[in-house]
């Protein structure tokens, strides 16, 4: 297997003074690939060099990639202050009280003694099993509440008092909704996580985020071609085949894929791309290292953006919601150039 150095691997400061990679691996496949599956890329990417991964518990496979952390942490592989692991509260586990015993489980699972960095998934209790498709969601959904999401934050505060985790974030919020939190927050989030590619920028967001000094970590960083059907509609906008991105990966004679990446990363995003392909996650790392996008290119990019939100979140939406743009606060209308 070819390695990457970790230490040539772009690195990124958060406002709590952690450093952290500029690139992750993302571990969202339980759709897909069995949870042994997902752990074997783990296992593979931390031989190749990768020192950041991305967790969830709805992901469904935490246990299985506990082992495999354990497993390279007694192999002298790699020590686990060199790693940062990431995980998120699910939507079920809201509750007062109910933070502490999620994050206890994850840490259970992961077999790991603290976590870097633990995000509240979605910015709502509104939960679905594992795969549900719309009809599967949950009847008692409901709309954002800053009361019942500052209850939520307030037991993520008390994980970093109690040193179980270094870092706490959030993920899937709008620049609506960090405006009514982030006034009221104890301890501010580090990090942010959402969907940002090449066709979906999130420019106003993006800056938003830079000038709270919130760093932003890109899921779906090459447009997630292999999203959830639930997710798709009609129309939607195939990211690999943007003319701008297929003419800059011929010039570098890549796949456009990995343009996203490299685009990613100049950009200032932690993007956190999943496979299970020793040649795709290695090179997904590799190509933060060399061959860099021109200036020209980054704005040739910059101007291809569609505003096309891919991972739309319907199966969270509630009975009163007009459709999946409420999630969004409407935002999508006006975040753009």
């Amino acid at each position: 297997m070819e390695r990457v150095s970790p230490e040539i691997v772009p690195q990124r400061k958060l406002s709590n003074g952690m450093v952290i990679p500029g690139i992750g691996m993302g571990t969202f496949g339980n759709d897909r690939y069995t949870s042994e599956e997902v752990s074997d890329a783990v296992y593979g990417a931390i031989e190749a060099g990768y020192r950041l991964f991305d967790c969830a518990a709805s992901y469904g496979n935490e246990a299985e990639i506990g082992k495999v952390f354990a497993k390279a942490f007694a192999e002298g592989i790699v020590q686990r202050q060199e790693l940062t692991i990431m995980s998120k509260v699910w939507n079920d586990m809201h509750g007062k009280g109910d933070v502490l015993v999620a994050c206890a489980r994850t840490l259970r699972d992961l077999r790991l003694s603290y976590l870097d960095v633990y995000m509240v998934h979605w910015p709502f209790p509104n939960y679905h099993a594992p795969g549900a498709h719309l009809e599967g969601r949950n009847p008692d959904a409901v709309p954002f509440s800053l009361e019942e999401y500052m209850t939520t934050w307030r037991q993520m505060e008390r994980l970093v008092d109690l040193g179980l985790v270094r870092s706490i974030g959030m993920s899937n919020m709008t620049i609506t909704k960090l405006e009514q939190v982030l006034p009221l927050c104890r301890i501010k989030p580090t990090v942010l996580e959402v969907e940002i590619n090449p066709s979906f920028q999130q420019p106003k967001l993006f800056e938003y985020c830079k000038a709270h000094d919130i760093q932003l970590i890109a899921f779906s960083p090459m447009g997630s071609p292999c999203r959830p059907e639930r997710d798709t509609e009609e129309g939607d906008v195939v990211t690999f085949e943007l003319p701008e991105l297929k003419k800059i990966a011929e010039a570098h004679c890549c796949h456009p894929a990995t343009v996203c990446v490299k685009w990613a990363v100049q950009r200032g995003q932690i993007p956190i791309p999943f496979s299970i392909f020793e040649k795709e996650y290695v090179g997904n790392l590799k190509c933060t290292t060399e061959d860099f996008l021109s200036e020209e290119e980054m704005e040739i990019l910059r101007k291809a953006d569609k505003n096309a939100r891919l991972i739309k979140g319907k199966v969270f939406l509630w009975e009163d919601a007009k459709d999946w743009r409420d999630i969004w606060d409407g935002e999508d209308e006006w975040n753009t150039l």
